[in-house]
């Protein structure tokens, strides 16, 4: 029987970790479980793991500073990051960082699934980089000229509110151009309209 691919989990919730390397086992992988990004540090990198799964928030280091640490340290591999405290500034922070998903709690196990899935089966930025970029452009040339201002403000981390403000528009109509970019692009999170965004080069 071939070895099973290792999921490292990171979250300083005990009961969360022993959830996650559950759903994890059952679905044929190897979950290797650490209280804090710092103890993943210390014990975990030796080998280059296939596929990191973090909580963001945690004592000491969080998600997004695991994910920055890894890329400079040269360590090229993907990081989806878990929350229960979503917000768009907090998804675009991740995503800039270098974070390949971004998860609200409680999510549905199947979309952490999928996002391991996705993340074990991507290539190198490197060798897809101008496809990715063809491509993610290709899925924003429907939009508006509004929807495209709308993706930049939620781009830049701003709150509806503040985009509203800023171009003129009632918060409504923010909510309005927000579903309208998830339905033209075909993402399914925001943490997938950012990642479409950035490649794109917004």
């Amino acid at each position: 029987m071939a070895d099973k691919t290792v999921i490292h989990v990171i979250d300083d919730d005990a009961a969360m970790r022993d959830s996650l390397a559950f759903l994890l086992d059952v679905n044929g992988f190897q979950a290797e479980v650490f209280e804090s990004a710092n103890t993943f540090i210390a014990k975990a990198m030796n080998n280059a793991p296939a596929c990191v799964v973090s909580d963001i928030r945690m004592p000491g280091m969080n998600g997004i500073e695991l994910v920055r640490k890894l890329k400079t340290d040269g360590i090229s591999c993907p990081v989806i990051l878990i929350t229960g405290h979503g917000d768009v500034a907090l998804a675009v922070e991740a995503m800039k960082a270098g974070a390949v998903d971004f998860i609200e709690k409680p999510f549905d196990d199947a979309i952490l699934l999928g996002a391991i899935r996705s993340a074990l089966e991507s290539r190198p930025a490197s060798q897809g980089d101008s496809a990715a970029r063809t491509e993610a452009q290709a899925r924003l040339a429907e939009l508006s000229p509004r929807e495209r201002d709308v993706l930049q403000g939620l781009v830049a981390g701003k709150i509806n509110k503040v985009i509203a403000h800023e171009l003129s528009i009632s918060p409504r109509t923010v909510e309005v151009y927000r579903a309208n970019l998830m339905a033209k692009t075909g993402a399914r999170s925001v943490s997938e309209l950012m990642r479409i965004a950035l490649a794109a080069g917004l």
